[in-house]
């Protein structure tokens, strides 16, 4: 199944938080972030979600990255710090790429 599929929820069998709830959630200087590593070859692959409402509509990133983990708390320990690194980095202007 491609990289692709998974990643947009066409992941069949494959374990992680990618198909339900987020693996761990915390908040963040006013952002969300969410953990959500979903099980890629054998490992599970960096993956989560950075949101905050503005202006009452909820906006939401979403980011992969290449690191892969045999354990899922190791990959949603990355995710977390992942996800801390962008808001650190970008804030609000990661709502304005494209």
């Amino acid at each position: 199944m491609s990289f692709f599929k998974r990643l947009f929820g066409g992941g069949g069998s494959d374990e992680g938080a990618a198909q339900g709830a987020p693996a761990k959630q915390i908040e963040h200087k006013g952002f969300t972030i969410a953990a959500t590593p979903y099980k890629n070859d054998g490992q599970y692959q960096t993956c989560g979600v950075v949101s905050k409402e503005i202006g009452g509509v909820m906006k939401e990133h979403r980011f992969v990255r290449a690191d892969r983990f045999a354990a899922l708390d190791d990959a949603v320990d990355v995710s977390i710090r992942k996800g801390q690194q962008i808001v650190d980095e970008q804030g609000e202007r990661i709502f304005n790429q494209s």
